[in-house]
């Protein structure tokens, strides 16, 4: 017994070595490369723009160097040295006025969307009433709406907030009803066998099950709210960050253009990270069950 014992505990699988062993262990050249991996490319796209924009192939005035757009956004941002004019100083009131108009308009559409797909994806009757309106309407661009919206809502942030909804609700849409479509069926035949009411199994079964799809949708949705905000502000809106980039063209001012247009891709990016943040607390329960996590 006592031998068998021993050479039992000798056979014993040591523990996996915790993961600061690990990390210990990896090369340091293999660390700083994960630490940098993610600026590699845009740093080499900015050195080439740099390089190129200093060749004199093109006049600097028609493509501004980095060095330049930064050094007018630094301005536009808190007012240097009042290169810009009249949008020095102004970059944060120019970044709330689109953002409230994005997050309105998002919201609307977040809140409809989900309803309405929760709604369709259940009831086929529903599904049969309202989705050959849908599908006549999803294929126009919300651009198209511009002038109806002007009638419609004047020059202010209406007409901004209605194109927001419009261009954000059909993702939303699209992927709330393809996640209830998706539900396990068994999951829903376990639930009604255990007595649970069309109302439960909405609410503690397939609710929980399309959140995947519905997030996805969201990102899809936050990105083309702020392209709409920026359509709409240089149309029909006098602020927000499309309007100063519609109206620096007029100037001639292209590091301000540049500036503008990468105002928006970073308020985008932290708008789907946002989101990226919410849907990895909500759906705690995907944690390593998926590809993403495990490489992130």
């Amino acid at each position: 017994m006592g031998g068998t014992t021993m050479a039992d505990s000798s056979t014993t699988t040591l523990p996996a070595a915790p993961a600061a062993a690990r990390a210990a262990a990896t090369p340091a050249w293999k660390r700083l490369y994960r630490r940098i991996e993610r600026a590699i490319v845009p740093a080499l796209v900015l050195i080439g723009w740099e390089i190129f924009s200093r060749s004199g192939v093109l006049p600097p005035a028609l493509l501004p160097a980095p060095s330049q757009v930064l050094v007018a956004w630094a301005d536009w941002v808190i007012g240097t040295d009042g290169n810009t004019q009249t949008y020095s100083g102004h970059w944060l009131f120019d970044v709330a006025a689109s953002a409230g108009r994005v997050f309105a308009g998002f919201a609307l559409a977040a809140a409809l969307g989900i309803g309405l797909g929760m709604a369709i994806g259940w009831s086929r009757t529903i599904e049969k009433l309202i989705e050959p309106l849908l599908q006549v309407l999803r294929p126009v661009p919300p651009v198209s709406w511009i002038p109806l919206a002007i009638i419609w809502f004047g020059i202010a942030n209406k007409p901004a907030i209605f194109l927001v909804f419009l261009g954000s609700f059909f993702p939303v849409l699209l992927s709330t009803i393809h996640g209830v479509k998706t539900c396990d069926r068994n999951l829903l035949r376990a639930g009604a066998m255990a007595g649970g009411t069309p109302r439960l199994l909405l609410r503690h079964i397939v609710f929980p099950a399309a959140l995947p799809s519905i997030f996805s949708g969201l990102r899809i949705a936050i990105g083309s709210a702020w392209m709409l905000t920026v359509t709409a502000e240089m149309v029909a809106v006098k602020s927000g960050v499309g309007y100063v980039l519609w109206d620096s063209y007029y100037f001639l001012r292209y590091d301000i253009v540049i500036a503008a247009m990468a105002s928006i891709g970073l308020l985008g990016y932290c708008s789907d990270l946002l989101i990226k943040l919410l849907s990895a607390r909500v759906l705690r329960w995907q944690r390593g069950s998926t590809l993403q996590s495990k490489e992130g």
